[in-house]
C-alpha cells in the first residue's frame, strides 16, 4: 500500500477516516433535511391553534339562562346556574348514576357549569339551551335522537348515552370571564 494514503494527522487520524467521517455528517445533514418538512406538517395549523382557546365574557348572563359558543368547532353549553339548580345536582346520590361523578369536579364556580354540547350516544347535540326546550325529567339537557336525558350538573341520568356530556379544560381569568381550551 502506498504511504501517501496511510499518513496520519497529528491526532491520529487517517485520510480515509476524514472522508468517511465527513461523507457520513453531509449524509445526516442531507437526510435531516429531506425528513424535517414532513416532520413540521404533523404540527397543528396556524386557524387550528387560533382555534385552540376562546375567552368568553360571562357578565351579561343573568342566574337561569344559558349561552352556546364555538370552541375547536364543537358546542359549548354555559349555564348560569340558580340556587336550586346547584341543589338539585348535589342532591344526587353516585349510585344512581350510570357514569358516577360528583358536581363538584364538574364545576369551578358552582353557580357556572361550562361543557361541551354533543350528547355521548351518537354525537347529536342536546335540546335544553333556550327557555321552551325540552330538558327532559331532570331538568337539564334531553337528546330527542334516542332519548338520552342528562340532569343540572350534564350527568347522564337516563338513556343509551354510555357517559356524561364533557367538560372541557377551562379557567376562570377574572370574575366575568372564563377561558376554554
Amino acid at each position: 500500500m502506498d504511504e501517501r494514503h496511510e499518513e496520519a494527522h497529528a491526532d491520529g487520524v487517517t485520510r480515509r477516516e476524514f472522508i468517511y467521517l465527513t461523507a457520513g455528517a453531509m449524509g445526516a445533514v442531507g437526510a435531516g433535511s429531506v425528513i424535517w418538512p414532513f416532520i413540521n406538517s404533523m404540527n397543528p395549523a396556524a386557524d387550528t391553534l387560533a382555534l385552540a382557546s376562546i375567552d368568553v365574557n360571562l357578565a351579561g348572563i343573568d342566574v337561569g339562562q344559558a349561552i352556546t359558543v364555538t370552541w375547536r368547532g364543537k358546542p359549548v353549553f354555559i349555564r348560569h346556574r340558580t340556587a336550586d339548580e346547584i341543589a338539585q345536582a348535589d342532591s344526587v346520590k353516585l349510585d344512581d348514576l350510570p357514569d358516577p361523578q360528583p358536581d363538584s369536579e364538574r364545576v369551578i364556580k358552582p353557580d357556572w357549569l361550562v361543557m361541551v354540547g354533543i350528547c355521548t350516544h351518537l354525537g347529536c347535540v342536546p335540546l335544553g339551551q333556550k327557555e321552551g326546550d325540552n330538558k327532559g325529567e331532570f331538568n337539564g339537557w334531553f337528546c330527542p335522537c334516542h332519548g338520552s336525558q342528562y340532569d343540572t350538573s350534564g350527568r347522564i341520568r337516563k338513556g343509551p348515552a354510555p357517559a356524561n356530556l364533557v367538560v372541557p379544560p377551562y379557567e376562570f381569568l377574572t370574575d366575568t370571564t372564563i377561558r376554554i381550551g
